[in-house]
């Protein structure tokens, strides 16, 4: 992998991670269109270690009161959204897998995307005030923890889905948005204990030193931008409105459904 390709998929990783658009479908992409191989496992998981620090970076205050007092409702809502996607990528791991390495269904995933956070945003404006931190319930815990299992699929943005299960539980907008990013941190250190196993037995480690200088330059570059990403999408989950978002998403799973079933450039 060159240098330049490092530094494309890291800041794609760190612009997309938090954004409701899906990181994972924006990369689908951009291999499929500039013809970038898959990125080796090891990169991969170095991409997502970056956001990963992002996330502590930016939501440190809130990270530092659960590890100072883990006995607490807090706790309790991050493990009960924890354990949908534990289940959910077990029991679908396969089909999973092969969605990434197609991008066969991409277009229809994008479009769900589109269609939660238009519906997220209706809710939320309902009548009745929205609850707080202190008002949530397990139940919210629940319901947004299977939304963020559903995110697993490629398209399918993870703070986009938990983001709009938040707003559309009536949770305060700011306090969705912190959920959402909070809860992505057992999720991912989960996903990159599975993907150390792999790299570990597929001997990936042995290629560091060929691939050292664009592991560290993507890896960077995710964090960099994540963390200036992570904070936009607070400022813009508080003050403004995710239909902007919705309708990206939905362009573009009209254009990879185009190209699916009719053109045929890329897929």
């Amino acid at each position: 992998m060159g240098l330049i390709e490092a530094i494309i998929l890291g800041a794609v990783q760190g612009i997309t991670e938090f954004l409701p658009v899906s990181s994972s479908g924006h990369l689908v992409l951009l291999q499929k269109i500039f013809g970038i191989s898959e990125p080796a496992l090891l990169f991969d998981v170095m991409l997502h270690v970056g956001t990963l620090f992002a996330v502590f970076i930016v939501l440190w205050k809130d990270i530092f009161k659960i590890l100072k007092n883990p006995i607490q409702r807090l706790t309790g809502f991050l493990i009960i959204a924890t354990i949908p996607i534990v289940i959910i990528a077990i029991i679908f791991k396969d089909f999973i897998e092969h969605t990434f390495h197609s991008g066969k269904y991409i277009g229809f995933f994008f479009l769900i995307a589109a269609t939660a956070l238009l519906i997220s945003e209706i809710l939320s404006k309902r009548e009745g005030k929205t609850r707080n931190e202190s008002e949530m319930t397990w139940k919210d815990a629940l319901i947004i923890g299977v939304l963020q299992g559903i995110a697993i699929l490629p398209g399918i943005s993870r703070s986009g889905l938990t983001i709009s299960g938040g707003l559309s539980r009536k949770l305060d907008r700011e306090f969705a948005a912190r959920f959402a990013f909070l809860m992505s941190i057992p999720a991912v250190l989960g996903a990159l204990v599975f993907q150390l196993k792999s790299v570990i037995k597929g001997n990936a480690l042995s290629s560091v030193d060929t691939a050292f200088l664009p592991i560290v330059l993507g890896t960077v570059t995710a964090f960099i931008v994540a963390v200036f990403s992570v904070r936009l999408m607070l400022k813009i989950v508080k003050e403004k409105s995710l239909i902007g978002f919705a309708i990206y998403v939905a362009i573009l799973g009209a254009i990879a459904l185009v190209d699916q079933y009719i053109t045929n450039f890329y897929f």
